[in-house]
């Protein structure tokens, strides 16, 4: 079994002057290739926390972080940007798209950061089409963000976070801003991806949205506290 990811007695603590916060108490989980998990827990349970480490957004105090066979705990600055551009899809609430560029630009911003930052080709723009048409897009490359409803803002960030071909990606609480029907759509979509083999973490509070992934895990104080379940 081939993991995207594992995580080894993963520790985060924040150093408040005053007192310590420790977000993260000893985690360990596996995330095999093609997993689909929901984690869900309380504000402050260490959902966020966990997240933002597996995007490589921050480092770990202890413990070892492993994806697609690399150990990232151990990379330095630039190491991490190159991670986060090549092997990390990111997928926010907010959509977080750039308003005065087209749907195709969005799409093509992560291949901006490639390292050495190769000009965008032409074989570059028509993948961006392609991942824009496997999303729904193909008849919108040309819209800006305000003319797309917030379904298909989604997508556009779907897109973008697929372009480079991840190893894994990364979801907080993409439907929080739509309405159940758009909800539906998107994790519809998830189920697709994941379907053909993409994996996919996602950190949601909704029950019923955790459901659709393949298993839960219940974050609480800081670690594993229920998989599968939804303690009450």
């Amino acid at each position: 079994m081939r993991l995207a990811a594992e995580l080894v007695d993963l520790v985060k603590d924040y150093d408040l002057g005053t007192f310590v916060v420790h977000a993260l108490r000893g985690v360990t989980l596996r995330f095999p290739a093609g997993d689909y998990v929901a984690i869900m827990g309380t504000s402050g349970s260490g959902k966020s926390t966990l997240l933002n480490l597996l995007g490589a957004l921050d480092r770990p105090s202890g413990g070892t972080y492993v994806l697609g066979g690399e150990d990232v705990s151990t990379l330095d600055d630039d190491e991490l940007s190159r991670i986060r551009n090549q092997m990390i899809g990111f997928v926010f609430q907010s959509y977080n798209l750039i308003a005065q560029y087209t749907v195709l630009e969005n799409i093509e911003v992560p291949l901006l950061y490639r390292p050495g930052h190769p000009p965008i080709t032409s074989a570059d723009r028509e993948r961006c089409a392609e991942v824009a048409r496997r999303v729904g897009l193909g008849e919108r490359l040309d819209h800006r963000p305000f003319q797309l409803s917030g379904g298909q803002q989604q997508r556009v960030a779907i897109a973008r976070a697929l372009v480079n071909d991840p190893e894994i990606l990364l979801a907080d609480e993409p439907t929080g801003n739509l309405d159940s029907a758009t909800e539906q759509e998107i994790l519809a979509l998830f189920d697709e991806l994941n379907g053909e083999g993409r994996t996919i973490v996602m950190v949601t509070h909704e029950p019923e949205v955790a459901r659709r992934a393949k298993r839960q895990i219940y974050m609480r104080d800081g670690v594993v506290a229920g998989e599968g379940v939804f303690p009450g």
